[in-house]
């Protein structure tokens, strides 16, 4: 292949992948105006979990299938879906079709990253090369994290909402056109067979799981006969799943994967990175504003996201001189070290020392597994299963993204209900209050209607229950740490055949 052939493929793919990764930080940045258009206001958090729902059952059904039919069709067809669904979400006369629009956005994403990342280690040759690759793309992802509001505010502003989803569609485009003509198929060399049972037990089981962990301890208890249902449904198709696999001539998640400790190791630490991840950035936008009294959650959110880019391309350049397993054990530390250093970072922190949390966190919490843990799966597995094994990264960080942010939102707010119960006598504040009070909003938008002794007070409690959520990412951090040395001393420059054979137990 050609070094113009080569770039071209690169540019399309980083249009794809960053035109998906956009998507959701451009929404919610559009969600007032939406709101104001069309209404929904109850069910505006649907626009955001069908999106996820979508996204993360189809991952793993993606991977395989562009395994069996080819990298280049499957991601073609993912894309095509995608600006599908797009084009819909800008034509939405109401809120219940932008959720149903989102959901098949949602199943075009599915496609995106994962085949993204395998569509590189096809396209180069060198490991080193696709490492360092993967670390740019992953860069890519994270940099839609800072410009996805700035862009979508921009948009929103201007154009009005609608834009906000039309914009994918020159994008996607070109991205298509690109990759029609530049990309050469590759496929299994057998005539595959489709898994139909295992892929419907799969989508079944992850939509079950995923909505049990999104709606416990918030729209219903844990112990509610809701949740104990998704829970059970999720467990009682999982097994069925299990048994379909272990029987399927071309499964669709072939299990003998799980036999190799680099696997095992990875998705671990995905579960780890993705439940601290996402429980830092569905909190500290609510500390930046309600406990540190910021006008906005930029100061502390841009520096994270700049530095999780630097960390995703940094690491794509350390793993040919270190092993995965240290590699893996050092970022894990150092999601020990700042989550820890958030469970006491106090209500007057300064600016500097909050941003410098930030860097710590992006740079060596989060950013480095973006790159690193899509080469160390690519690098450990037989060539047959490349596009499965990227989506199962990916489907891991989903799951401990909505498994972190869950748990901690549980944590969060009976802390906060305790806290605030026990000082309500001493505070003159009555128990009808208390619910109000709980909700962080009385913090940004109605502190100037409240008593400041009694905003001191519920700044101070609030700071402290979220001090008291990130001790679960410390908890998540350690495990990560177990994860490392699950996963053995796989390195880089071991050749994927000969790495897979090695970390196979």
């Amino acid at each position: 292949m050609t070094k113009e052939k080569t770039g071209l493929i690169v540019l399309a793919m980083a249009l794809g992948l960053l035109m998906s990764s956009l998507d959701n930080t451009i929404t919610s940045a559009a969600l007032s105006h939406i709101i104001k258009d069309i209404g929904g206001f109850e069910q505006v958090s649907w626009v955001f979990t069908a999106y996820m729902l979508a996204s993360t059952s189809m991952m793993l059904v993606f991977g395989k299938m562009s395994d069996l039919f080819g990298r280049k069709l499957f991601y073609l067809i993912g894309i095509s879906i995608f600006l599908i669904g797009s084009a819909l979400c800008g034509m939405a006369q109401d809120i219940t079709q932008l959720i149903v629009f989102r959901a098949i956005q949602g199943i075009g994403a599915g496609a995106l990253l994962p085949i993204s990342f395998t569509i590189i280690y096809t396209v180069f040759a060198d490991p080193k090369q696709a490492a360092k690759m993967a670390g740019v793309f992953a860069g890519i992802f994270g940099l839609s994290s800072v410009a996805g509001p700035q862009i979508g505010t921009l948009l929103s502003e201007a154009w009005g909402w609608r834009w906000c989803f039309y914009v994918n569609v020159p994008i996607g485009i070109v991205s298509f056109l690109v990759l029609l003509v530049a990309l050469k198929e590759s496929r299994s060399e057998r005539k595959p067979k489709i898994d139909y049972l295992g892929t419907a037990f799969l989508i079944i089981c992850t939509i079950s799981l995923m909505l049990a962990l999104e709606w416990g301890g918030k729209d219903y208890a844990w112990t509610s006969w809701q949740i104990l249902s998704l829970f059970a449904v999720s467990l009682i198709v999982g097994l069925l799943f299990i048994f379909v696999e272990l029987r399927a001539e071309e499964p669709i998640l072939p299990l003998v994967l799980f036999k190799n400790r680099m696997v095992v190791g990875l998705c671990l630490a995905c579960l780890c990175q993705g439940a601290i991840m996402f429980s830092a950035i569905a909190y500290l936008p609510i500390f930046s504003t309600a406990v540190l009294g910021q006008e906005n959650s930029n100061a502390l959110l841009t520096p994270m996201m700049v530095s999780l880019i630097s960390g995703a391309v940094l690491f794509g350049f350390l793993q040919s001189r270190f092993a995965y397993r240290t590699l893996i054990a050092f970022t894990m530390t150092a999601g020990v070290v700042v989550s820890y250093l958030l469970s006491t970072v106090s209500h007057d922190a300064s600016k500097w020392y909050m941003i410098g949390l930030m860097v710590l966190l992006g740079l060596g919490a989060i950013g480095p597994l973006m790159s690193m843990s899509q080469t160390a799966m690519a690098a450990s597995v037989e060539r047959k299963y490349i596009g499965i094994s990227s989506s199962i990264v990916g489907f891991w960080r989903s799951i401990g993204g909505v498994l972190g942010a869950s748990i901690m939102a549980t944590i969060v707010n009976n802390n906060l209900k305790t806290l605030l119960s026990d000082g309500a006598a001493e505070h003159h504040i009555s128990q009808d209050q208390i619910a109000t009070l709980a909700n962080p909003e009385q913090l940004v938008r109605g502190a100037d209607n409240v008593p400041q002794e009694i905003v001191a007070f519920v700044r101070d409690s609030l700071g402290t229950a979220i001090n008291h959520g990130f001790m679960l990412s410390m908890v998540f951090a350690v495990l990560g740490i177990v994860a490392a040395f699950v996963a053995g001393p796989g390195r880089h420059d071991i050749p994927a055949a000969q790495s897979a054979a090695k970390q196979a137990s």
